[in-house]
């Protein structure tokens, strides 16, 4: 018996065709043409998650809807310790690569959280360094307001002190760059000679902050109104201004 070109034995009967083989591969998919309509539900969720894209997405929307999706869990009790990216993930119906690819992790997502449930950070006017210090101390007293009147900033905070990953990233991406700020703000008011210039001005900005955060977090019943930062930035420089 002869094998013809595909490797199946040649039938011997009259220039009849060999019989077809029953283990023979299945044959390639078809490709629809380009004017088909796109396949609807989960595969074509499967193509579009394959399909290359070009550029980074648009982040807002996902993002909104990863922090939407922990702060349920959070007011639901779920502490911190058992937030799982996996199960912020399905909170807000995305993957966990898509969480993965804007966070390395739940620390860095949480820092981000905190910041997004916070006023921004101020536009100093410029105008003077007592203008500035103002503003700096106002954007304080509003955050000092959003922890007491937000169930959620409460209970985080309360367990950040427990995670001193979370803990460190908080404070280097948001605690350290306002301080830096305050700083610089101070510096420039020596070289205007609006302040001494003996000062340790790490300890004058303690001066200025220190206040407001005391009623903060020290005495979170204590009163935040809104003249509290022009009294204590003008009580403040009365003592660290250069004297006559």
């Amino acid at each position: 018996m002869s094998l013809d070109d595909g490797g199946v034995p040649a039938d011997p009967r009259d220039g009849r065709e060999p019989a077809p083989r029953t283990d023979a591969p299945a044959a390639p998919a078809r490709t629809p043409h380009k004017d088909a309509p796109a396949p609807a539900g989960p595969a074509a969720a499967a193509d579009a998650g394959s399909a290359p894209r070009r550029g980074r997405p648009r982040t807002e929307g996902v993002e909104q809807a990863v922090f939407a999706a922990a702060i349920t869990l959070l007011e639901d009790g779920i502490p911190l310790a058992d937030l799982s990216i996996e199960k912020i993930a399905r909170g807000a119906g995305v993957g966990k690569a898509t969480i993965y690819r804007r966070w390395p992790g739940k620390e860095e997502l949480f820092v981000d959280l905190l910041r997004s449930v916070e006023p921004p950070d101020p536009e100093l006017p410029g105008a003077s360094v007592r203008d500035d210090l103002v503003t700096l101390l106002e954007s304080l007293r509003r955050r000092g307001l959003a922890k007491r009147t937000s169930a959620l900033l409460h209970n985080v905070f309360s367990q950040m002190r427990s995670y001193p990953r979370l803990w460190d990233a908080y404070h280097d991406t948001v605690v350290e760059p306002r301080r830096r700020m305050g700083l610089d703000v101070l510096r420039r008011g020596v070289e205007t000679g609006e302040i001494r210039a003996d000062l340790d001005l790490e300890l004058v900005n303690d001066l200025f902050v220190g206040p407001l955060l005391l009623r903060t977090v020290i005495r979170p019943g204590a009163a935040l109104d809104p003249g509290l930062p022009e009294e204590v930035v003008d009580a403040v420089l009365a003592g660290v201004r250069p004297t006559a």
